[in-house]
C-alpha cells in the first residue's frame, strides 16, 4: 500500500555510514558527544544522585548496567530510534550532564527530548545551552519538524530549562506519568521548525 505523504526524514539519512555527530554549544563552552564505554563509571554515579533518581523512571544499579545502557544507546542510533549525548566542557573535563532524543519518528519528523545535569554543574546553564545545541541540530540539520519535551508539573527547574531553550508550553497532560510518589500531571512543551531559538541565558 502506498502512502499519500513522503517521510520527513528518509530512512537511513541519519545513521547510514555516518557516526552520531558531536555538537558544540553556540558559546563554544560545552561539547555534546556520544557516550563511550569509558563513561560507564560516571554514568553509574550519576544515577546515585537523589534528584536524578527522583525524576527518572529507571535505575542503574551497577557499572555493568551502565555499560549495557551505553551499548544500547549506540544500537538505537544505528537503528535511528534514539540518540544520547554526554555533555562535557569543550576544553576537556568530566561529564556535566546528558541530553537526548529518547525516541525518533523519522517518518513524521518527531522526536522527544530529555536531559539531566549532575549536581556539581547545576546553576551554570548547562541544560538550556545543551538543549539549544541539540534542538538546533535536530531541526536545522537532521530535518526533524517537531521536538517535544515533557516534564512533571512539580519540576520547576525543568520548566525553566524548556522555556530558556525556546520550547513553547502547550498544555498539561493530566495524571500522565507514574512516579515513585504517585501520578504526576505533565507539562508538554514543543519546538518546531521556524520557532525562534532559545535565549540561552544561564540558569
Amino acid at each position: 500500500m502506498s502512502l499519500s505523504i513522503e517521510p520527513c526524514i528518509p530512512a537511513g539519512s541519519l545513521s547510514s555510514g555516518a557516526r552520531q555527530p558531536t555538537l558544540l554549544t553556540s558559546d563554544g563552552g560545552l561539547l555534546l558527544r556520544p557516550w563511550t564505554g569509558g563513561d560507564a563509571a560516571a554514568l553509574h554515579r550519576a544515577f546515585e544522585d537523589a534528584t536524578i533518581q527522583y525524576w527518572s523512571l529507571r535505575r542503574m544499579n551497577s557499572r555493568a548496567e551502565a555499560e549495557e545502557w551505553i551499548a544500547a544507546a549506540h544500537r538505537r542510533w544505528q537503528e535511528e530510534r534514539g540518540a544520547q549525548w554526554a555533555v562535557v566542557p569543550a576544553d576537556g573535563g568530566e561529564i556535566l550532564g546528558r541530553v537526548a532524543l529518547r525516541s525518533m519518528d523519522l517518518f513524521q519528523g518527531l522526536a522527544d527530548c530529555a536531559y539531566w545535569v549532575l549536581p556539581h554543574a547545576r546553576g551554570r546553564g548547562v541544560a538550556p545551552r545543551s538543549l539549544i545545541a541539540l534542538s538546533d541540530w535536530a531541526l536545522q540539520k537532521a530535518g526533524f519538524h517537531r521536538l517535544e519535551l515533557s516534564h512533571s508539573d512539580r519540576n520547576e527547574a525543568s520548566c525553566k530549562v524548556a522555556n530558556k531553550a525556546g520550547f513553547v508550553f502547550e498544555g498539561v497532560r493530566r495524571s500522565a506519568l507514574l512516579h515513585t510518589d504517585g501520578w504526576h500531571d505533565m507539562h508538554l512543551h514543543a519546538r518546531i521548525q521556524g520557532d525562534a531559538r532559545g535565549c540561552g541565558r544561564a540558569g
